[in-house]
């Protein structure tokens, strides 16, 4: 879970509290977890909200969307990036995504949740959430290409 928040958070301070906020939050809503999903689950997406309302409250604030501006975006199902490219370099480049983009990316890539799911966590709608992935995808696809080609970072 310390992981996990430090993934959001980047300091490892920052990241021990959001992970010792959560166990508390979890112990006391403990008679909550209805066992839909496991509990390792449960606790992490208290932990990754945690870190996002701490990110808020560094008055880091997330990009709102428009999305009569948007419209709807189909999945990309071909998305893919080359077999010698690693997990540190898709992690380092999506660290490099602007802030609107990131955390959607995250949560999609790294930490396995579904649109709905995303939704929820960064309070936006599953469009908005499929719209901020799929761009996201697409500029961290474009940045590992340039990496792969020599003329990236």
């Amino acid at each position: 879970m310390y992981y996990v928040a430090l993934r959001f958070l980047k300091d490892p301070f920052e990241a021990e509290e959001a992970m010792q906020e959560s166990f508390i939050k979890a112990f006391m809503k403990l008679h909550q977890f209805t066992g839909d999903v496991t509990f390792g689950a449960w606790l992490k997406r208290i932990v990754i909200n945690k870190s996002i309302d701490m990110l808020k409250a560094k008055k880091m604030n997330m990009v709102a969307i428009n999305e009569q501006v948007m419209g709807t975006v189909e999945e990309m199902d071909d998305w893919s990036v080359s077999d010698s490219t690693t997990v540190d370099e898709v992690k380092s480049a999506i660290e490099r995504l602007p802030e609107k983009y990131k955390y959607a990316v995250m949560l999609f890539l790294i930490e396995g949740y579904d649109h709905k799911e995303i939704s929820e966590i960064l309070d936006i709608t599953p469009v908005a959430s499929r719209t901020l992935v799929h761009r996201g995808k697409k500029q961290l696809q474009d940045q590992l290409k340039h990496l792969r080609d020599g003329t990236g970072y």
